[in-house]
């Protein structure tokens, strides 16, 4: 049925849909015409139904295992070395107090950690790793 509305909407704004294998079928507004843009529309949805279905089994059987499913890895995860380095350059120093967040991004910059694409770290950065890592 929400087929046959985006059909209707698409038609209704002068668009025409043409199909590659047969170019007249989805033009014709016959009972048949309407019929196998139904089935096909049906169809469509229970093959993606399934494929989420089977995607989500899958991570779950993998997140069963101990392993990280979604999302990128996190600094921490990549380059722990350099969140060590990050936490330790956050601790008070004896004189001085604390290190700012660019302070800290500066000395990392400078002992070669570095992002991927070879800048310094942003503050905003090394406030998520050190929130992160504690």
């Amino acid at each position: 049925m929400v087929q046959e509305v985006g059909f209707a909407m698409l038609k209704a704004r002068g668009i025409d849909l043409i199909a590659a294998n047969s170019p007249t079928s989805f033009l014709d507004d016959t009972p048949t015409a309407r019929l196998i843009r139904q089935v096909l529309g049906a169809i469509s949805e229970f093959e993606k139904a399934m494929l989420v279905v089977k995607l989500k089994g899958a991570r779950d059987r993998k997140r069963r295992t101990g392993v990280k499913v979604e999302g990128r890895k996190s600094i921490g995860e990549e380059r722990p070395e350099t969140v060590e380095l990050a936490r330790r350059l956050a601790r008070a120093r004896p004189k001085g107090g604390k290190r700012s967040l660019r302070e800290i991004s500066a000395a990392l910059a400078e002992a070669g950690h570095t992002t991927k694409m070879g800048k310094p770290y942003a503050p905003t950065a090394i406030k998520l790793m050190l929130a992160r890592s504690s």
